[in-house]
């Protein structure tokens, strides 16, 4: 059993509070009726262990939760090919860089690409 839990009664979204994706997904959700735990990735950190559980439950790698095309990330990073290590360090330090929303219901986890996905969860 992995360091987050998920319940099958509730959809847990990781997510980004400066996201317009983001936004859209929660007030989506909410107008169907949909009950989810909103984790707000800028105000409560992920640990280590947690974003690579989160890469491990969308069977990515850990690098591939950095959205590089991020204007954050273009302003403070050139590309690199980093250890898993470091590149959760990075997304720990620039939550804001993190592929996201990411939602969460019982063993199911997928990243949300229009606010409608989360529905297919």
């Amino acid at each position: 059993m992995g360091e987050i839990a998920t319940s099958n009664r509730q959809i847990t979204l990781y997510y980004n509070s400066n996201s317009v994706r983001a936004k859209q997904t929660l007030a989506y959700a909410r107008a169907e009726g949909i009950p989810v735990l909103p984790i707000d990735l800028l105000k409560q950190k992920l640990t280590g262990t947690q974003i690579a559980e989160l890469a491990e439950r969308l069977k990515i790698k850990i690098e591939d939760f950095v959205n590089q095309e991020h204007p954050s990330y273009n302003s403070k990073f050139e590309h690199h090919q980093l250890s898993s290590d470091d590149w959760i360090k990075m997304i720990q330090h620039n939550p804001d860089i993190m592929k996201q929303p990411i939602a969460l219901r019982g063993d199911k986890t997928i990243l949300i690409e229009t606010p409608t996905d989360i529905i297919k969860i």
